[in-house]
């Protein structure tokens, strides 16, 4: 544990995440001292530390408790390093829910992102579109390459397949709608050649140098995209992500199914997306029942 898993760590915030400047500002200065303390006191635990913040206001300690959690836990999941947090008091802030757009903002994204005009835009609607139409992470739609492409027979059925490689270097196989089919097909003949060199033959998607995408690019896509189709909540790819879970539980989808779709090494990290769609249920119960 270091700077440069720190530097790791907020760019996973900004990127992934889309956290919004000054809490990643507040996240790496938080995170410095503890690293800085760490440095001092190899020996010391979490626990320590945490008594080392006392004086602090209530609201900048919770900052700094949820700053170590999710920094450890990122850290668990990256490289395998033991998440000590569970020493540090509990908090006593409700756990948000996942953000989630409604199908009519997705669509309006989707539509923004591609410009008749721009051959450019091609790429950014089918990296839009396989993010939300696979629910994949978008480190692992930067990271598809072209022979992850593949038909599978299932069933006797013949269907198109996508391999995504997740955390930890996991493989997972998802399947791939129409609308993905034809977005990719769009893509690969209209505007990928132009962007293509040697070197990067087998990549999906390219910028313009003809190198692979960076996740900040796909970034900056996504925010485009969405301010152009005139919304004003904060999109990011991760809101996809939460987005594709809740409009598959809405649609009554298995719960193992959406973990085994998303990659979840366990169910009841899929199960937060089922609270989601209880909170729909009991507001539109709240809303409409006349003893509510």
């Amino acid at each position: 544990m270091d700077i440069n898993s720190l530097n790791s760590f907020i760019d996973f915030l900004r990127v992934e995440k889309g956290a919004a400047k000054n809490t990643v500002d507040s996240y790496r200065r938080d995170l410095t001292r503890y690293i800085n303390w760490i440095s001092n006191n190899p020996d010391g635990t979490i626990k320590e530390y945490a008594l080392s913040l006392e004086g602090l206001a209530p609201s900048s300690l919770e900052r700094n408790f949820s700053a170590l959690r999710s920094f450890h836990k990122y850290l668990n999941r990256e490289i395998g390093i033991a998440d000590p947090t569970g020493d540090l008091p509990e908090s006593g802030k409700r756990n948000r829910l996942p953000k989630a757009l409604t199908v009519s903002e997705m669509s309006s994204i989707l539509e923004s992102a591609r410009r008749i005009d721009d051959p450019i835009s091609l790429r950014d609607y089918l990296l839009i579109e396989l993010l939300y139409s696979t629910g994949a992470r978008v480190s692992e739609v930067i990271g598809i390459n072209l022979n992850d492409i593949n038909q599978t027979e299932i069933g006797g059925e013949t269907i198109s397949t996508l391999k995504l490689r997740g955390k930890g270097g996991k493989e997972r196989i998802v399947p791939l709608g129409s609308y993905a089919k034809k977005a990719i097909e769009d893509y690969l003949v209209r505007t990928r050649p132009s962007l293509m060199k040697k070197s990067s033959e087998n990549v999906m998607f390219l910028n313009i140098r003809g190198s692979r995408l960076s996740r900040v690019s796909a970034w900056e896509i996504v925010k485009r995209a969405a301010k152009r189709a005139g919304l004003e909540t904060r999109v990011t790819p991760h809101v996809f992500r939460h987005s594709y879970a809740t409009h598959l539980l809405d649609g009554g989808a298995d719960i193992r199914v959406v973990q085994e779709l998303l990659g979840h090494a366990s169910v009841t990290t899929t199960q937060i997306y089922t609270l989601v769609t209880i909170d729909k249920v009991r507001e539109s119960y709240r809303l409409a029942h006349p003893r509510a």
